[in-house]
């Protein structure tokens, strides 16, 4: 039915238009007109276009929920009221009416499939045919506003100006449902663990135990191991990233022939498609082993998982996130400054320390936080190079966890949304939100301090 009703939406669109532009043609003929004839045609396919597609939005679901209620409206209250045996008979409904239900149904699974057939076929032809009805109304509407003085192109700017921002809004709406959905969670979780052992505690194991006798029945959810672990990492994924992607950004942006950066860019910007899990398997069986062997020559006792592997192998991952925002940033500074600086006598490193670097220091800074939230959220590099360990220390050496990898954890396979355990992961999740919105509301601090001086 859909289909139908979307091609549907499209012919009367299609002719709408067609019919508008024409008969605005027409018009023109004998006196100047407000808008030009392609306004009038656009406004007459939008006089088609809203109507029908309020119809399809609000006619799927109610006529959803009213097949649903007559199907099941045979079966016994305890059976309809409880969610999981409402879907299940919902699965069986929909096996027997379209032929793939195993075996014989009951006589009444089968009257619910019957009934629900029949509803669905009532529902289908009647939201086609109201969305008919309702687009061909729009259409007459729309021919019969088209005139000489009618304001078309303000009409259908004004519609275009809603539809942007009903699309602006999507992302902070979404932004919205994502935060409440994980605080409702995390208020949960704060129930049964006391807010402060949860960011000062100094141990994190949030397996419980099946018996109350065997060790950590109770669960230790402290994330002062877990904050390690992520800034260790991170930090050193920016040493490695920081210096490489900034000295690649100025050289390819200040220093680099034409020919050069036209094929040097893109092999560097190579690196961020990489798949995570690749480089995650480079750093566990190439890396990881490398430095363990290096260490115990040079008397180190590095771990088969270290935060080293990990950092290393995360820092070559966000090299393009520093070279290629940096680079632009860099090439963004008017040639002006530069040439100022030249006419001074600077010399051509001196006006890139002392001219380029400065005016772009904003964006290179916005480089830097976008590349440091990347390698916050990382997950599978950690998993395989790092280890699942949370073990609190500052030593590169040794295995580490993060945040994410926890969540990850903490989530696979099924579980039971009413345990301390289970809620942990949102809690982490709430947290390492407001850890990169801080990082955001620096960036944008810094952007809006710096970028005054040089506009």
């Amino acid at each position: 039915m859909n289909l139908i009703f979307l091609a549907g939406l499209a012919l009367l669109v299609a002719v709408g238009f067609l019919f508008g532009r024409s008969r605005a043609n027409v018009a023109a003929q004998s006196e100047a007109m407000h808008s030009r004839p392609v306004y009038h045609g656009a406004f007459v396919a939008i006089a088609v276009l809203v109507p029908m597609v309020l119809v399809l939005a609000l006619g799927v679901p109610a006529g959803n929920h009213i097949v649903e209620t007559q199907a099941l409206g045979g079966f016994a209250p305890s059976l309809v009221d409880d969610s999981l045996k409402r879907s299940a008979l919902l699965r069986d409904i929909i096996a027997v009416v379209n032929g793939q239900y195993s075996g014989n149904p009951t006589p009444a699974l089968q009257r619910a499939a019957d009934t629900y057939a029949s509803m669905r076929a009532f529902a289908n032809t009647l939201v086609l045919g109201t969305g008919l009805v309702f687009g061909l109304l729009g259409l007459a509407y729309g021919l019969r506003a088209v005139s000489v003085r009618f304001r078309a192109r303000t009409q259908v700017e004004r519609f275009v100006k809603v539809v942007l921002a009903v699309a602006a809004s999507v992302a902070v709406l979404t932004t919205i449902g994502i935060v409440f959905s994980v605080l409702f969670e995390t208020v949960r979780f704060f129930e049964r663990v006391s807010p402060l052992e949860f960011l000062f505690g100094l141990h994190w194991s949030p397996q419980t135990a099946i018996r109350a006798d065997q060790a950590g029945s109770s669960g230790a959810f402290g994330i002062v191991p877990l904050v390690t672990g992520t800034l260790l990492i991170t930090t050193i994924a920016m040493l490695i990233a920081g210096p490489i992607g900034l000295f690649a950004a100025i050289y390819l942006a200040e220093y680099a022939t034409p020919r050069f950066r036209s094929w040097a860019k893109p092999i560097l910007e190579i690196l961020a498609g990489i798949p995570t899990v690749v480089l995650g398997f480079f750093a566990a069986l190439s890396l990881a082993p490398w430095l363990r062997e290096s260490g115990g020559i040079l008397g180190l006792d590095v771990a088969s998982e270290s935060a080293l592997a990990a950092g290393v192998v995360m820092g070559m991952m966000v090299i393009p996130f520093v070279s290629s925002l940096s680079d632009d940033v860099i090439n963004a500074v008017p040639q002006s400054l530069r040439d100022g600086s030249y006419a001074m006598g600077a010399t051509k490193s001196e006006t890139v320390k002392k001219v380029v670097l400065p005016a772009a220091f904003a964006g290179i800074v916005s480089a830097f936080m976008l590349a440091i939230s990347r390698a916050v959220g990382e997950t599978m590099i950690v998993v395989m190079a790092a280890g699942l360990a949370a073990n609190l220390t500052f030593n590169p050496l040794e295995a580490v966890t993060t945040f994410t990898v926890q969540i990850k954890t903490i989530l696979v396979g099924d579980q039971e949304f009413d345990s301390a355990k289970t809620l942990s992961a949102f809690a982490l999740g709430f947290v390492l939100f407001f850890f990169t919105l801080t990082l955001n509301v620096i960036a944008l601090q810094i952007v809006k301090r710096y970028r005054e001086q040089y506009d």
